[in-house]
């Protein structure tokens, strides 16, 4: 048995969240095409017949002045200083910036690292050829072109990851695929689907609270939650014309809940402002995203 911890590092949007999920086999980071949609780093496990992969799905690597966007880059930061290699997810479809290229540099200086050029079904093969041909003069780097969408090339990946491994101690049961509690899951799976249907100016101003997750003698789990948003005039926006809006969302959220707890939910939403609360630190510790 070998093991190790992984962390999953790259720019918002390069398709971490996706890699990791492919990578488990089940849903453990939600998605989205916005960029910063993971807040938390996220363990996902990958179990093997002879190994354990501890994937730490990170926030996308960015700068921003509030105390979210604080705690993402903290969770970055300590992802790579308790890992025992990294992966770092470069978006095959974009050029890779300067920035970006001293970045996988200096990463790879100090840390094991496997460059994923990812979306490779719709990048521009030219042009990844480019990129891989910079990156090719980086020492200690693994190159490794994969779709995280269509599963292309994981399993090379995967066999690359798994020469990364150094301990020989399984550190969760086999049977467990993420650390995160349910309530945390829920949690994200409505934000996600908020994602999904507000408006592209709302999404980073919102968070999401359960405050009820109880399931009861007759099987049905019930949960509540509350939405949160930053301003006034996004609270109708939230809820849509006849509550439309909150219920696409709600509908979406509850089925893939059910996946999640193999029954069936009541789930109730509730829309409510709370101005400045990315820099609000007993809001943010309530919705988990600063350490009690």
């Amino acid at each position: 048995m070998k093991s190790g911890f992984i962390a999953v590092l790259g720019l918002p949007n390069a398709g971490k969240s996706t890699l990791t999920n492919a990578l488990v086999g089940e849903k453990v980071s939600i998605v989205s095409w916005r960029p910063q949609t993971t807040r938390d780093k996220i363990i996902g496990i990958v179990n093997g017949e002879d190994y354990q992969i501890v994937l730490i799905d990170t926030p996308g690597i960015h700068v921003g002045k509030s105390k979210l966007s604080a705690f993402m880059a903290e969770e970055v930061t300590s992802a790579k200083s308790s890992s025992d290699g990294a992966l770092y997810v470069l978006d095959g479809s974009k050029t890779m910036e300067k920035d970006t290229f001293e970045f996988i540099k200096s990463l790879a200086s100090t840390t094991p690292t496997v460059v994923v050029v990812n979306k490779m079904d719709i990048a521009d093969k030219a042009a990844v050829m480019q990129t891989v041909a910079r990156l090719s003069s980086v020492k200690n780097l693994e190159i490794v072109p994969i779709s995280a969408a269509t599963k292309e090339n994981l399993d090379e990946l995967l066999s690359v990851v798994k020469g990364m491994l150094k301990d020989d101690v399984a550190y969760y049961p086999e049977d467990m695929y993420t650390d995160k509690p349910l309530r945390f899951m829920a949690a994200e799976i409505v934000r996600e689907k908020a994602l999904k249907f507000l408006l592209a100016e709302i999404p980073h101003g919102i968070g999401v609270e359960v405050v009820k997750f109880e399931t009861g003698e007759d099987g049905v789990t019930r949960i509540e939650a509350d939405v949160i948003c930053e301003k006034d005039t996004h609270k109708p926006i939230i809820i849509g014309k006849g509550g439309e809006t909150l219920k696409k969302i709600s509908v979406a959220a509850r089925k893939e809940l059910e996946d999640l707890v193999d029954g069936q939910v009541y789930l109730r939403l509730y829309v409510k402002v709370k101005s400045g609360w990315k820099d609000d630190g007993a809001v943010l510790r309530s919705l988990g995203y600063v350490k009690k």
